[in-house]
């Protein structure tokens, strides 16, 4: 395995980016933009967009697991992520429903504040963080995400929301983006 870089400069200029285009994006949909079908999903804009947040709250959960699994052996982690990739099928069912179900509570008047909420709250976690924890990691279902690898540092989480945010913002079907 090769020494992950954790340029936490690079992060956290990642989170901001991220921040700023998000807003873009949500300021450039006009009314009739937030009900069209998204490009290779079954979401809407409002949906996907709901999905993009969603990522940056997840996250938030995926540091605390590799807080805990990346002090234990490593057949403890990968052991859960055989157990999770398991299970993938319903996972996605759950992740289509719920970013439906959620979206119409962080609708676009609501999103753009919880995102911001997010990245604030995940700056503040990476200004915290030591380089030894930044290394430390766990293994993952890499069914679950395209950009799930079988084994991550924190570091590697910190930087996953944005590779999952990027993906996404090319399915959009905004009019002017």
């Amino acid at each position: 395995m090769s020494e992950p870089t954790t340029d936490r400069a690079a992060i956290a200029a990642d989170l901001e980016r991220v921040r700023a285009h998000f807003h873009h994006l949500l300021a450039a949909a006009a009314d009739d933009d937030w009900n069209k079908l998204t490009s290779d999903t079954r979401w809407t804009n409002e949906q996907l967009l709901f999905h993009m947040v969603f990522a940056y709250m997840l996250v938030r959960r995926l540091l605390f697991l590799v807080r805990i699994f990346g002090r234990l052996p490593d057949r403890v982690s990968r052991a859960y992520a055989r157990m999770l990739e398991a299970a993938t099928s319903p996972f996605h069912v759950i992740n289509y429903y719920g970013s439906c179900a959620a979206s119409l509570y962080y609708n676009r008047r609501r999103m753009g504040k919880k995102m911001d909420r997010e990245i604030s709250k995940l700056q503040r976690s990476l200004d915290n963080e030591t380089e030894t924890s930044l290394h430390r990691g766990m293994h993952y279902p890499p069914g679950w995400d395209p950009y799930f690898r079988d084994y991550m540092t924190l570091a590697d989480v910190y930087r996953y929301p944005g590779q999952h945010y990027d993906h996404h913002r090319q399915q959009l079907t905004l009019a002017s983006m």
